[in-house]
């Protein structure tokens, strides 16, 4: 349970998604749209227009899971490899976890989240 690591293989999809979907219409753009199959262990990702939520869809022994995260406030800075004209994009898990994490280089998306994470940190 709850075992995202670099053993996966991470796909992010390339267009904004609506939020408002859950297991099966998310598993259906993987179906569809990405060429994947929702349960072969892979972990695919979506993000919303205006990048500031994110589902992960995952199938582990026993079912499927989806991973959610949204921000209080900025954009999650997209990966490199999402740039291309692609549907789908392979990323590393790396990459998923400084996406997530707000540590890609971009100051337009990350400025106000790193305020924060500074905030934290001050005793």
């Amino acid at each position: 349970m709850f075992n995202l690591d670099s053993g996966h293989r991470y796909w992010l999809y390339s267009e904004p998604t609506d939020m408002r979907k859950s297991y099966y219409t998310l598993g259906g753009l993987v179906t569809n749209r990405m060429g994947g199959d929702p349960r072969n262990g892979d972990v695919y990702i979506f993000v919303n227009r205006r990048r500031n939520r994110v589902k992960l869809l995952h199938y582990e022994k026993g079912g499927m899971v989806i991973y959610s995260k949204m921000l209080d406030r900025g954009t999650f800075a997209m990966p490199t490899a999402w740039k291309g004209t692609a549907i789908t994009s392979a990323i590393v898990w790396e990459d998923l976890r400084q996406m997530v994490e707000g540590i890609l280089s971009d100051p337009d998306s990350r400025e106000s989240r790193l305020e924060d994470l500074e905030g934290m940190w001050e005793y």
